[in-house]
């Protein structure tokens, strides 16, 4: 037999739907902000501590990808396939 969990436990199953985190830096050291897909918004910063040089993620937020990645790792697969030949 199942068992339910009790409601009101702050326990969420899943992701968080409709917001993305990105990573980003604040006087040199490394922060996630958290982002509204769906206006843009930024909402929150998470920054490290005062040890620290990097900041922990927002928990079951998704992160956004790069867009300016998949350009250079496409560009410079071209270049080989060029030199192949």
């Amino acid at each position: 037999m199942a068992v339910n969990k009790p409601t009101g436990d702050n326990a969420r199953k899943g992701a968080v739907k409709k917001r993305s985190q990105t990573k980003s830096t604040i006087g040199g050291a490394s922060a996630w902000t958290k982002r509204d897909r769906k206006s843009g918004e930024f909402m929150a910063v998470k920054r490290p501590g005062k040890k620290k040089k990097t900041a922990k993620k927002f928990k079951g937020v998704r992160v956004e990808k790069k867009k300016a990645a998949k350009k250079r790792t496409a560009k410079k697969t071209a270049k080989r396939k060029t030199a192949r030949r």
